[in-house]
C-alpha cells in the first residue's frame, strides 16, 4: 500500500467521488471481503461488490488475496493507498463542463491555480535544498455592491497592472523560466463565499 495516490485521470476521480466509495476506502485500510463490508454498512453484498469493482477498475482498490469460504471463493480487497490527492486540473472537469461565461472564467482561474500550485511545489523543493527563494504574497477583501462599482474597480486594477507590466515586464516569456531575476505576478479576483457559522 502506497502512502499517497495522486489522482490525475478524470475516470479515477469520477469513480472515487461518491460518498459510499469514499467510506469503503476508509474501511479498506486492511484487507476485507465484500460480505464483511456489506455487514458493516448494512448493505447487500451485491451492492458493495459493484462499488468495490468500480474502485478496483480505477486502480484505487486492489484484490490482495482469495480464500475459499464454505465452498465459494471470496476476494479480499484493500485500498491502494492510505490517502488520495486529487490533481487540481481535474476540479473543473468533474460533473461536466457547461461552456457558459462564468464557467469559462472559473476554468481559467482553476488552470491558473494549478500552475501556481505546481510552481510553488518546485520552489519548495529548491528551498529544502538551501537555495534562496524570494517571494511575496498579498491578499485583501473588497466590497463591490453593484455593476458600476465593479467596472470602476476593474478599470483601476487594469491600469495599475498595465503600469507595472510596462515598467518591470519583459516581452520574452522564457526569461521568467531561465533567468534567476525572473518573477511571475498573478492577480485574481473572485466572489468570496461567506462561511455559515453554527449557532
Amino acid at each position: 500500500m502506497q502512502d499517497v495516490f495522486y489522482i490525475e485521470e478524470l475516470e479515477q476521480a469520477a469513480a472515487l467521488l461518491k460518498p459510499m466509495r469514499i467510506e469503503l476506502l476508509k474501511r479498506l485500510d486492511e484487507p476485507r471481503t465484500c460480505p464483511e463490508l456489506a455487514e458493516a454498512f448494512g448493505e447487500t453484498a451485491q451492492s458493495i461488490y459493484y462499488h468495490v469493482k468500480a474502485l478496483e477498475k480505477a486502480g484505487l482498490v486492489q484484490k490482495v488475496e482469495e480464500r475459499r469460504v464454505r465452498g465459494a471463493v471470496e476476494g479480499y480487497y484493500r485500498a491502494a493507498a492510505r490517502s488520495y490527492w486529487l490533481a487540481p486540473h481535474l476540479v473543473g472537469k468533474i460533473g461536466g463542463e457547461a461552456m457558459t461565461r462564468d464557467q469559462i472564467s472559473l476554468r481559467v482561474l482553476l488552470d491558473l491555480a494549478e500552475e501556481i500550485h505546481e510552481d510553488i511545489g518546485r520552489l519548495a523543493h529548491r528551498a529544502e535544498a538551501g537555495r534562496d527563494v524570494p517571494s511575496l504574497s498579498l491578499s485583501a477583501h473588497i466590497h463591490l455592491p453593484d455593476g458600476a462599482r465593479r467596472a470602476e474597480f476593474l478599470a483601476e486594477v487594469q491600469a495599475v497592472f498595465e503600469q507595472l507590466a510596462r515598467k518591470y515586464g519583459t516581452s520574452d516569456a522564457d526569461v521568467a523560466v531561465t533567468d534567476a531575476a525572473g518573477f511571475r505576478l498573478v492577480l485574481v479576483c473572485y466572489p468570496k463565499q461567506e462561511e455559515k457559522k453554527d449557532e
